[in-house]
């Protein structure tokens, strides 16, 4: 069953279920979008560990991170989406919960770099199906006053599932580490950082128990979605202004990105810091400055819009670039407090330039092209952020800097060009705005 079509012997207010379904449904949602980036994630945590079990370079690692995910999930999300529009959203979600869980745990048992490379492409075609179809059963069943708030919490669970996957990961490798696992059933014979990918498998299964307890809601007609927009419609007379917008977002994912990636690595490898410190600081910082900034970026997204308009949006955003900058300092302090800090400053203030350079997209197009754009928006910040981002930091390292030691001089240079490019991007499109007299 695909969800009923509206009748128009039922309401659109009769046809949604209650509140306490709808949100209870929703909790389910940011539930499965913590899992997601956690199993996403998780990697940046597993690095040094991971290369001298499977004897691969740093660049190898960056593809697993980045590009063997980053690329098959931004492709996958176009079809996803277009499933969500034909079949059941919730059938869909479990079973891309399904492939993620399964492909996580065949990550945690391969045997070579192709073998671990290959899970991790499914891991990105299974976690491809999540968005798409829980954003679209959340227009279902909130009227348009309440979705906002609905699709902030799915969005939460984004930023709490990237710092999960440091917290609870780091908790659970320097468990494995200590011989917490040993004599367990399938783990506890296995290398720590194996026996982590194995144990993030368990709540998929709770996930599937959860996902069966939600029902699929009536579709109901909805311009804002969109649909069968063409991408030469969408960018015609727009394009000037949204490719900066698009660009900046990108870039500053793509030192979100290498940050989340790298810096366990860079407290590993030059201070010595055990996991299970490296992955509860970086992970509170990430959900406590992530949460701070995507709450000061929507609230300084609707009152700047009320009162300059796009250009006053994307000069804010310019500005607020600036409080990212410091993080292409981190490899010239010889204490790892301050790494903490301007690590938790890039986190909050992208997360807060991301909120409101989304909300600026959003305004720059037609209701009915906006299902479109948000997938060029994520196709974007995925293969230039998260492939790129990672990448261009393992390569630095190995092919500039020859040293493992000197990830924090390549996460310099990756975020200070990343701000640059933010900030020259958002002012551009600033001027771009004013010249087009964009309001609103």
């Amino acid at each position: 069953m695909t969800g009923a079509a509206l009748t128009p012997q039922l309401s659109e207010a009769e046809a949604r279920p209650s509140a306490v379904k709808a949100w209870w449904t929703v909790a389910i949602f940011c539930v499965c979008a913590i899992l997601s980036y956690t199993d996403r994630q998780i990697l940046g945590l597993l690095v040094d560990p991971l290369r001298a079990d499977l004897a691969i370079s740093d660049t190898q690692v960056s593809l697993l991170q980045g590009l063997a995910f980053a690329i098959i999930y931004s492709f996958a999300g176009l079809p996803m989406g277009r499933l969500a529009d034909m079949v059941s959203r919730r059938r869909l979600i479990m079973a891309g919960v399904v492939i993620w869980t399964a492909a996580t745990v065949a990550c945690g048992l391969v045997a070579d770099f192709g073998q671990l490379f290959a899970a991790r492409v499914f891991v990105g075609i299974g976690e491809a199906a999540l968005a798409p179809a829980a954003i679209s059963m959340i227009g279902d069943i909130f009227p348009p006053q309440r979705r906002g708030t609905a699709l902030g919490i799915f969005a939460m669970g984004m930023i709490v599932g990237s710092g999960a996957a440091l917290s609870v990961g780091g908790q659970l490798l320097q468990a494995a580490q200590d011989g917490w696992f040993q004599g367990w059933p399938i783990v506890g014979q296995r290398a720590p950082w194996r026996a982590v990918l194995l144990l993030l498998a368990l709540p998929g299964v709770v996930m599937l128990l959860l996902l069966a307890t939600i029902a699929e809601p009536i579709r109901h007609k909805r311009s804002w979605q969109g649909s069968g927009v063409p991408i030469s419609a969408v960018f015609a007379g727009k394009r000037h202004l949204l490719l900066p917008l698009l660009a900046a977002m990108a870039f500053m994912s793509a030192g979100d990105f290498a940050l989340l990636n790298w810096t366990p690595s860079l407290l590993a490898r030059r201070f010595h810091e055990q996991p299970g410190l490296i992955g509860s600081q970086l992970g509170a910082i990430a959900m406590t400055a992530g949460a701070l900034g995507a709450l000061i970026g929507g609230w300084l997204s609707d009152r700047l819009g009320a009162i300059g308009g796009l250009t006053l949006r994307a000069r804010t955003a310019a500005l607020i670039c600036l409080v990212a900058a410091p993080a292409a300092t981190i490899a010239f302090w010889t204490t790892t407090g301050p790494i903490y800090v301007v690590f938790g400053l890039w986190v909050f203030a992208s997360t807060c330039v991301g909120t409101m350079g989304i909300a600026a997209v959003q305004q720059s197009v037609p209701s009915e092209a906006r299902g479109l754009t948000t997938a060029v928006n994520a196709f974007s910040n995925m293969t230039v952020g998260l492939g790129l981002g990672t990448m261009v930091t393992a390569l630095i390292t190995e092919h500039v800097f020859h040293d493992p030691l000197a990830v924090g001089k390549s996460l310099s240079l990756v975020t200070f060009f990343a701000a640059c490019v933010g900030i020259i991007s958002f002012l551009i499109a600033s001027q771009r705005a004013c010249e087009q007299n964009v309001k609103g």
